[in-house]
């Protein structure tokens, strides 16, 4: 922002006017509050140096023009006080007038005329709101301030309007009507914000990206920046927040004109993607509507809106600049020369248009006769010592106003919006098609059940049938066989008698009588028919059962299938319960999160929503608590009873690494209840996380594995097994390889509780605990230092602790390993949580007489008198008190210094 002042919010408002443009556009534009001008020359050139043709659906649209001019400041009223301002202007004629001298003066006309008194919302809405409302049609859009160092550009663009919601620039009132206008289901705003220092593109909201190169499209001659940082925008706060940052980034200096005046270009990007839905008319072959209905076609429009914010010119023995500020100035009025002979080259329609002698020129390619809707804003100041540059912005506006842009929608099929709803459609499908598998499954195993019964029923029927016809056979045939015998014995005498009647009569020569002969055959043939009958009947029925109890061939298929049914069906719920308990542990994971989010929110300030291992109790586990004293049963408890420990186990063997990963953080979330880490241990887990920490390499898992260590290092029994099991060499390790702060911070945390036990500290140092603990302070995160501090805090303790009770007589280990300078040099940390352990751990120290004079010439003798004096934890400091003037060495040196405690 201009150092001159700000200007007034009060002034006239006028109405607005219309473009002229072509019928067929007046659907896709809106109104403008530029008035259109004729006779303007057209470029032959789509843009700065192309030879495309432009298309035939573009629009013309000429750049437009406004001037504004900045009020007078305090120093132009002193030192101009006896003579008039170089300017006059006639807003109603839309002209301005720049006097010579007292008698002759040069009269320009412009499209708007903004005077000192105009307002910042007048300024935007004749400006930029037409461009706004283009690019949320789907064009490309410019808006640009050119003008002298220290006329106001930055305050006309980029004033956010803190102390003032009226002095908000163009770019916070685009945004606002950006997003008034998008839906958040179907659009997308997205940012970057870039700065051109020395002709060099820098990244404003990545200072570290300060080199981003060009990207030029073969075909459209598009220029695009890749390597620029994209954020996507949801609400006008964050855009707010975005722009503090840029400005806070971007380069500034104090010259003679402007006490903070811009040595870079500053360019704001915004990206709009808006999807729409056109109807299309389907025609037949004679050319007239189809009656099959009118299809919707998705399209997704891209468009972009560019704030250019450019450096002032500057004349070099009125701005006084030298050394470096030299070199900048050269670099500034280098790319605006450069810029200028475009304009001329394009206002003159040139054959040659010098786009590469600057990248601002290449940057700008689509804002001047290109396919962006652009309007310019020219700011110049009324002190007449100034007069030739303002002379020179004037003549730069007016050969801007010759420049014609060609607008072109930026439209595409919107492939990825079809298919997400043919994505929807087909899941419809398949659910559908589930359901009515499902159905026919049930159907067939109802009918096959069915035709299984009435099998067995015709079986046992047929069975009993033929069992009974068998026994009436058999009845039959022994009911004749004794009939006859009946009948043989009944005939004995008198077949006797005959023989011997036949025998007399064959004596006598004479026959037998042949009618009883012939009754006695028929007898035996009936019976002997009855029996075969009898025997083709048994074995018709026989057969029969044969056959019935014969497997059904035709069934043989669907019971194949069924089987393979049901093993499919057994796969797809073993790969149900794994998901189930993805997802368990995943909404355990959230649930978690959004309670430790809404603690720390509701807390506020840095050290309540600090680190999980800040306090002897974690957050989780106090979350826990809370939740089962209000009568609500802990998520976690709920995934232990329906999971099982075993099967959690058992997945951190899994082949997929998001099961693993999920299982350790179940694990973890588990390990954070007291309750639960002793079964935890007993069944092996802190030995598997042990194991996770040695063999897995994932940062993720390491992380989430040091946490789990760490929440279990809360118990004492559990310190002296991890101790046991080899887990300080381990975290030191891993401590030493790791660089994501998180995991450093999970490891600090746990070698943290460690320090805290009496027993292991001779096993800390050994093992390289308390080095490793020392030396994660090279990451610098102030979560990690937090943990380091509170680490040396509980070593200091424990320490003093040990000395009072004569079982440590020698100088502090923590000195030895080199950790008093860091401890000194933290003392007075702007964390509080840091700050709160270092004050705790010197005076731990400073209660060991031994460690007293080491801590005297390395400065800790100051601190110490600061905290007895300005901490803010009445407990911290009486204990300070109380060490100073407890110890001999430290009331020798205060006497000596003069001190009073």
């Amino acid at each position: 922002m201009a150092s001159n002042g700000a200007y007034r919010n009060s002034g006239s408002h006028r109405g607005s006017f219309k473009v002229d443009r072509p019928p067929h556009a007046a659907s896709n534009l809106r109104t403008s509050s530029f008035k259109a001008r004729p006779s303007i020359r057209r470029s032959t050139s789509a843009s700065f140096g192309s030879n495309a043709n432009k298309d035939a659906d573009g629009v013309p649209g000429r750049v437009r023009v406004a001037v504004r001019l900045r009020p007078r400041n305090a120093e132009e009223r002193l030192a101009d006080a006896d003579f008039a301002d170089c300017v006059e202007l006639q807003p109603e004629l839309k002209r301005l007038k720049l006097r010579k001298n007292n008698w002759d003066s040069d009269t320009y006309e412009f499209d708007e005329v903004l005077t000192e008194s105009a307002s910042q919302k007048r300024v935007y809405e004749v400006v930029a709101k037409p461009v706004v409302e283009s690019v949320l049609d789907g064009y490309n859009g410019t808006v640009m301030a050119y003008g002298q160092t220290g006329t106001g550009k930055t305050f006309t663009l980029g004033r956010l309007g803190d102390e003032d919601t009226s002095d908000r620039g163009i770019m916070v009132r685009a945004m606002e009507d950006i997003l008034a206008d998008v839906s958040p289901e179907t659009d997308s705003v997205s940012v970057s914000y870039l700065q051109l220092y020395m002709e060099t593109l820098q990244d404003l909201l990545d200072p570290a990206n300060d080199n981003i190169p060009f990207v030029e499209d073969p075909k459209t001659g598009d220029v695009s920046v890749p390597g620029a940082t994209v954020v996507e925008i949801r609400n006008q706060s964050s855009f707010l927040e975005l722009l503090r940052v840029g400005e806070a980034h971007r380069v500034a200096a104090n010259t003679k004109l402007n006490t903070e005046s811009s040595r870079s270009h500053a360019i704001l990007m915004v990206h709009v993607k808006r999807s729409v839905v056109r109807e299309e008319v389907l025609s037949n072959e004679e050319g007239e509507p189809s009656e099959l209905g009118r299809p919707f076609r998705p399209l997704i429009r891209k468009s972009k809106l560019v704030v250019v914010d450019l450096a002032g010119s500057e004349r070099i023995h009125k701005s006084g600049s030298e050394g470096h500020l030299l070199e900048e100035a050269k670099y500034i009025n280098l790319s605006l020369s450069a810029l200028g002979k475009c304009i001329n080259a394009l206002a003159e329609n040139s054959a040659h248009v010098p786009i590469r002698d600057s990248k601002l020129t290449r940057l700008l390619r689509d804002s001047f006769g290109g396919s962006a809707r652009t309007s310019l804003i020219v700011t110049i100041g009324p002190s007449p010592r100034h007069r030739g540059e303002t002379s020179s912005t004037i003549l730069f506006g007016q050969r801007a106003m010759k420049v014609e842009n060609m607008l072109k929608i930026k439209e595409e099929f919107d492939y990825k919006s079809l298919s997400r709803k043919l994505e929807v459609q087909l899941d419809k499908l398949i659910a559908e098609n589930e359901r009515q598998q499902k159905a026919f499954e049930d159907e067939l195993e109802k009918i096959h059940l069915e035709a299984q019964n009435r099998i067995s029923e015709a079986e046992r029927n047929f069975a009993d049938a033929l069992e009974k016809e068998s026994k009436k056979c058999q009845l039959d045939y022994m009911e004749t066989v004794k009939k006859l015998e009946e009948k043989l014995v009944l005939n004995q005498p008198r077949i006797d008698h005959d023989d011997s009647v036949r025998d007399k009569r064959s004596g006598q020569g004479g026959c037998f009588s042949a009618a009883e002969e012939v009754e006695v055959k028929k007898l035996l043939e009936n019976e002997a028919n009855l029996r075969k009958a009898a025997e083709e009947e048994v074995n018709r029925l026989r057969h029969q059962l044969e056959l019935y109890r014969q497997p059904n061939v035709g069934d043989e298929p669907d019971t194949v299938k069924l089987t393979k049914l049901m093993e499919e069906e057994a796969l797809q719920k073993k790969k149900i319960e794994e998901e189930v308990i993805i997802l368990r542990s995943q909404l355990l994971q959230l649930t978690l999160e959004a309670e430790q989010m809404r603690r720390c929110l509701d807390r506020g300030g840095a050290e309540n929503g600090f680190s999980a291992y800040d306090a002897p109790m974690s957050p989780f586990r106090h979350s826990q608590l809370k939740e089962t004293k209000s009568g609500h049963k802990p998520s976690v408890a709920t995934l232990f009873e329906q999971v099982g420990l075993q099967k959690i186990l058992s997945l951190l063997d899994s082949d997929d690494a998001n099961v693993r990963i999920h299982a350790v953080k179940v694990l973890a979330n588990l390990a954070a209840e007291e309750s639960n880490q002793k079964r935890i241990v007993e069944a092996g887990g802190l030995i598997s996380l042990l194991m996770l920490l040695r063999s897995y390499e994932d940062e993720t898992v390491r992380r989430v594995a040091a946490g789990a260590i760490a929440n279990l290092a809360m118990n004492e029994a559990n310190q002296e097994r991890i101790m046991a099991e080899g887990g300080i060499s381990l975290l030191s390790l891993t401590a030493n390889a790791a660089e994501d702060p998180q995991t450093l911070r999970m490891v600090a945390g746990a070698i943290a509780n460690l320090c805290g036990n009496e027993k292991l500290q001779m096993k800390l140092r050994s093992e390289g605990g308390l080095k490793a603990l020392l030396g994660m302070v090279r990451c610098g995160h102030p979560d990690v230092l937090s943990q380091v501090a509170r680490g040396v805090a509980n070593f200091a303790k424990c320490e003093s602790r040990a000395a009072s009770h004569g079982t440590n007589s020698g100088r502090s280990l923590l000195i030895e390993d080199g950790g008093l300078p860091w401890i000194i040099q933290n003392a007075n940390n702007e964390v509080a949580p840091i700050r709160r352990h270092i004050e705790l751990a010197l005076c731990h120290l400073a209660q060991h007489e031994v460690n007293a004079k080491e801590m005297i010439s390395g400065g800790a003798l100051w601190e110490l008198i600061r905290i007895s004096r300005d901490c803010s934890r009445e407990d911290i400091r009486n204990l300070a008190r109380r060490t100073l003037t407890s110890s001999p060495v430290f009331r020798s040196e205060m006497r000596r210094l003069r001190i009073e405690c």
